[in-house]
């Protein structure tokens, strides 16, 4: 039976391991593009070398030519510039808009089907603009963000209270960035809630290791950023599309009215599917939550404001 097809634009750390992790998990037949002449291709021929030795049938395919996407069940968009130390995801804004505009006028017109889901940052705004230019229906664009930061936090849970990762259940909602909204009373370990396990002041220092998670990474690596739980991230999503298995996920998605907040991109618990967001349901938030989470949605509306694309 033949494999699905997973389109991943941006040859870098993000986008190459996402593929590689896609092909060995036998998710779909992949297709990694890049401006970058020679790049896919060799990392492509790379992963393609470890087949016998990983025992998988998926293929990997490098291009630097949107033809040879078409047709994909699922863009991934990695494209874009790495933060760097000493620099907001805002900053990031301007340049990376040009590129996934680009990026979305080539990917749509080969691949009109697919769903799509933006990695590159400044998440929240990058799909919404993933979104204006593509033209698709909402539900079939969405962003990665809060399944890579409730990882983030689900790994600081675990150094704080010595729990197996199998036991923790943790949940991040808003904007990926530092307005994000780490929500320790819904989450748990070991099915209780955080916050009758730690104290205030350390449920505190776990919420800002969360926030400060990315750019913690950025620190060490000084020349880029971090590669491994984002590329696990964006495949856990595919997967759930590709499984059209309704899990439910951190994702950021489009809000119509979903905690009194509309016409923005956020990440909030959805229901993933076969065509992209099935259902947003809402969770039980008290009045501080929700007074966060939008105020997080506010900053990505005063961000998606300065780069021009209006509602």
């Amino acid at each position: 039976m033949a494999l699905p097809k997973v389109t991943v634009v941006g040859a870098g750390q993000v986008g190459a391991t996402a593929a590689f992790l896609m092909a060995t998990k036998q998710l779909a037949d992949v297709v990694l593009v890049d401006v970058a002449e020679g790049i896919p291709q060799g990392k492509a021929l790379d992963m393609m070398h470890a087949r016998s030795v990983e025992k998988f049938a998926s293929t990997v395919t490098g291009t630097n030519d949107y033809a040879a996407t078409a047709g994909s069940d699922v863009v991934v968009v990695t494209a874009g510039l790495p933060r760097k130390p000493g620099m907001t995801r805002d900053d990031l804004l301007a340049a990376n808009g040009t590129i996934v505009r680009s990026v979305i006028e080539q990917a749509a017109a080969a691949s009109p089907d697919a769903v799509f889901v933006c990695v590159t940052n400044p998440l929240d705004v990058m799909t919404y603009l993933a979104w204006k230019v593509s033209g698709l229906p909402s539900e079939r664009v969405l962003g990665m963000g809060g399944v890579l930061d409730s990882a983030r936090f689900a790994y600081f849970i675990a150094r704080a209270t010595g729990a197996a990762m199998s036991e923790i259940d943790a949940l991040v909602i808003g904007a990926h960035g530092d307005t994000m909204v780490p929500v320790p009373r819904l989450s748990t370990v070991g099915g209780r809630s955080l916050v009758d396990l730690l104290t205030a002041d350390e449920v505190a220092e776990v919420v800002r290791r969360t926030v400060n998670g990315g750019a913690e990474v950025v620190s060490f690596l000084k020349t880029g950023s971090a590669f491994y739980a984002p590329a696990a991230s964006v495949t856990s999503m595919v997967a759930a599309i590709l499984g059209d298995t309704g899990a439910m996920l951190p994702s950021c998605v489009h809000l119509d009215g979903q905690y009194g907040i509309s016409g923005v991109y956020l990440s909030v618990p959805a229901v993933l599917g076969r065509w992209g967001v099935r259902e947003v349901p809402e969770i039980a938030l008290d009045a501080a939550e929700l007074e966060s989470l939008r105020d997080s949605a506010a900053g990505v509306s005063d961000s998606v404001a300065s780069l021009g694309i209006g509602a």
